[in-house]
This record gives C-alpha cells, sequence and structure tokens, in this order.
C-alpha cells in the first residue's frame, strides 16, 4: 500500500502538466476556429468551437481538481481534497448539457433557413480541429481510466474529436452537392453525442456523491469472500463507497469467536489484503466483535440509530 500512495502524487503531477499543455493548444485553437466560423458562416465550425471553449473550462478546472488532491488531509478535512475532482466532473457534464441544448437550438434555426457555406474553409480547418484534438486527448488520456475527473475531460476532448470528423465529411459532401442544410445535420449529431457523453458522467458523478456501492462490485461475493477468510463467523454493518472513481472505502463489523488480540489482527490484516488484491478497497475499517455478543444486522440503518440518539 505504501508503494501505491508513494507513486500516486507523482502520476498526478505528470498529468497535471499534460493538462496544462492541453489547455494552452485547445485555448489557441478556439480562437482560430471562432475566426473560420465565421468567415465560413459555418454552425458546425462554430459550434465546434464553442464544444472546444468547454474543454478550455473542462481543462482549467480538472487541472486546479488535480492539483487541489493534491493537498493532505487535516482536522477539518480527514479525507482531504480527493471529492474535488467529482465535483469538477458533474459540473462539466453538467456545462455539456447546456451547450448541446444550445446547438439544438442554432441547428433548428439553420434548418429552417439554410445559410450559403464555405465549404473549403470548413474542411480545412475542420482537418486542422481533427489533428489538434486528436493530440490534446491522448496527453491527457492516461490515468482517465481510474479517475472520473479526468475522464471527464478526455471525453469532452474526444467528443471534439468525433464531432470534427462529422464536420469535416459534411464539408467535402456540401463542397461537390452544395446540400447547406448538411451543416446544421452535423451540429445535431455533435449535440447528442455532447449528451450521451454528458449523461454517463453525471450518471457516475451523482453515485460517488451518494456514496453510492461502486457498480462493479457484487455485495453478495464481496460478503462471501469475506466470511471465507479463517476466523470470520459473520458480518454486519457493511458499508461500501467511493471517496473518488479510483479510492474505494469499506467499513463493517467482523463476527468472530472470542480470542486474544492478536489473533483478531491477523483476522483483519487477511481481510484487508482480501478486500485490496480482490476488489480494490485501499481504505478498510474492520471492527471485530463476538458472535454471540450482539444480534447483526447486515447493512447498518443509520438512520434508525441516529433517531435513538436524539431521542
Amino acid at each position: 500500500m505504501s508503494h501505491e500512495h508513494t507513486h500516486l502524487p507523482e502520476l498526478t503531477r505528470q498529468i497535471t502538466r499534460r493538462m496544462a499543455i492541453s489547455l494552452v493548444i485547445t485555448l489557441v485553437f478556439v480562437v482560430v476556429e471562432v475566426i473560420a466560423g465565421l468567415v465560413a458562416n459555418s454552425l458546425a465550425l462554430l459550434t465546434d468551437a464553442a464544444h472546444n471553449f468547454t474543454d478550455v473550462l473542462a481543462l482549467g478546472l480538472s487541472w486546479f481538481a488535480l492539483r487541489l488532491a493534491l493537498r493532505p488531509s487535516h482536522s477539518g478535512k480527514t479525507y482531504g481534497y480527493h471529492r474535488a475532482g467529482i465535483l469538477v466532473a458533474l459540473f462539466n457534464s453538467t456545462t455539456l448539457v447546456l451547450i448541446a441544448l444550445g446547438i439544438f437550438y442554432e441547428a433548428y434555426k439553420r434548418f429552417i433557413s439554410p445559410p450559403e457555406i464555405q465549404a473549403n474553409i470548413l474542411i480545412i480547418v475542420g482537418i486542422l480541429a481533427v489533428l489538434v484534438n486528436l493530440g490534446t486527448a491522448l496527453l491527457v488520456r492516461r490515468g482517465s481510466e481510474n479517475d472520473l475527473n479526468v475522464r471527464s475531460t478526455f471525453l469532452h476532448l474526444m467528443g471534439d474529436v468525433l464531432s470534427t470528423v462529422g464536420a469535416v465529411l459534411a464539408g467535402i459532401v456540401i463542397r461537390f452537392t452544395g446540400l447547406n442544410w448538411l451543416d446544421p445535420l452535423v451540429s445535431v449529431f455533435i449535440g447528442v453525442l455532447i449528451l450521451w457523453n454528458a449523461w454517463q458522467i453525471i450518471r457516475e458523478s451523482v453515485d460517488i456523491l451518494m456514496e453510492a456501492t461502486p457498480a462493479d462490485i457484487d455485495m453478495q461475493a464481496l460478503i462471501a469472500d469475506i466470511c471465507a477468510v479463517k476466523g470470520v463467523r459473520g458480518v454486519h454493518d457493511l458499508h461500501v463507497w467511493s471517496i473518488n472513481q479510483s479510492l474505494r472505502t469499506l467499513s463493517t463489523h467482523l463476527l468472530t469467536d472470542e480470542q486474544m488480540v492478536s489473533g483478531g489482527t491477523t483476522i483483519q490484516s487477511a481481510v484487508s489484503v482480501m478486500l485490496r488484491e480482490k476488489y480494490g478497497i485501499s481504505h478498510a475499517t474492520l471492527q471485530l466483535e463476538c458472535v454471540d455478543c450482539i444480534q447483526p444486522d447486515l447493512y447498518c440503518d443509520i438512520t434508525a440509530s441516529n433517531h435513538d440518539r436524539l431521542h
């Protein structure tokens, strides 16, 4: 465990540096794309520029959250600042929803009255956008598998890659057919893609903030594995939740036969190793209780417990 925690801050610093580089590149390109979109009179390019600008915001907020997560825990924040990334992911995905709704409105107006599109500019800038977006996405890709904050930013950027590919294809078709209504049609597809990505992040962010059990953990299998550890007679008051996407926490009471403290420590150690290696749960609080001393309740009703305390 100490080996993991030693390398985690360094990995975070590497991701932060790459994210800062991506932010600068994306910001410069947003300016270029806005100018090109206005000259070409292309909603697809202006839409992509707006999406890219949300990437700038996403990259900036994600960078800040990663820096914040490096701060140590203290008496006021005993879990540290790891949830900052989840708040940023939720904010980023919510702004994506608002952007998508704006895209749909602008596309509707252009379906009613399609303007003339400068297809050559749309194609050239679109190809440049694909290269820029793909490059910045690859810069932040490492670490996105286990960090929802970084993944929300990575999805922002990969969404841009796909949307600009669509804009380029639309420009090519418009160049040879004059079908200007394809420009807002591509914008609608971009909006749908944005909404889909946003929904995935919103759902996972809310689950973490609500301290839901991680989706890939089978609680019945987890209970069976804990009870299979030598010396464990039962489990109750079991809670599993996430601090962020990569930091999982568990607390439970383990029922054992009456024994020496040293024997209980051996059981706790065995359960902790199993949880870490099989379920990726890096922090487990395990309380030992004599099997005949208490009536177990698998999932403790903290509402009822709090009600009893207040009365």
